[in-house]
């Protein structure tokens, strides 16, 4: 069983799509576990405060260091082998190839959901933390990148999609697909299923598909 270790100050933000579809099938399976940790559960004060304003100045705020690093050693217990990860845009890119290798060598992984103005720097070097980004672009959160990495790592683990032919890297997909019925009218127009879908012709099918990967 592989083992999502989130760090979140808004874990009810995962209920709905943890509790949909393939990711509730792999939870229910017991081939995925998620556990949350809030980062307000390690801080004594009276308003559970987590962030402050950042040093040198600058707008918004920064998420503290020590709730966050607590948090990680909850999670992390008496583990020896744990993969931490950072959601950042400037970190490393994310790829159904990395998804693959985390998967493949890690059963506890951490993973670290900024808020506000980012992370205190301190917390990627404590925890030996790695900084993954899932594209090009600034979220408000961590929350949404933390579901795409746990939906992309989820995907390669046996058991969890029930037919090993729909992880779609593992055999040959086409970003275009067709269903029935083979011809539809809209406005006067007609819009047909390629002819060698039709065809029967594997080789020519597999050849089709195979571009359309390009």
């Amino acid at each position: 069983m592989t083992t999502f270790h989130i760090i979140s100050i808004f874990p009810e933000m995962f209920d709905s799509y943890l509790n949909e579809s393939v990711l509730r099938r792999g939870i229910l399976k017991k081939k995925i576990k998620i556990k949350f940790y809030n980062p307000r559960d390690f801080v004594k004060s009276k308003h559970k405060k987590v962030d402050q304003i950042p040093y040198g100045g600058g707008p918004g705020m920064v998420m503290m260091t020590e709730p966050i690093v607590k948090a990680v050693e909850k999670a992390k217990g008496k583990k020896k082998k744990v993969k931490t990860i950072i959601f950042s845009p400037s970190g490393k890119e994310f790829t159904n190839t990395y998804a693959k290798k985390i998967q493949n060598s890690y059963k506890d992984i951490i993973l670290i959901a900024g808020r506000y103005e980012g992370i205190d720097k301190r917390v990627k070097t404590i925890t030996k933390a790695e900084e993954i980004s899932i594209g090009p672009y600034v979220l408000t959160g961590g929350e949404l990148p933390a579901m795409i990495f746990i939906d992309a790592v989820s995907r390669q683990i046996k058991g969890v999609l029930g037919n090993e032919l729909s992880v779609e890297e593992n055999r040959i997909s086409s970003s275009e697909v067709y269903t029935r019925p083979e011809t539809i009218k809209y406005k006067g127009k007609k819009y047909k299923v390629p002819k060698v879908l039709l065809s029967g012709h594997h080789k020519n099918i597999s050849q089709w598909k195979e571009k359309g990967r390009k």
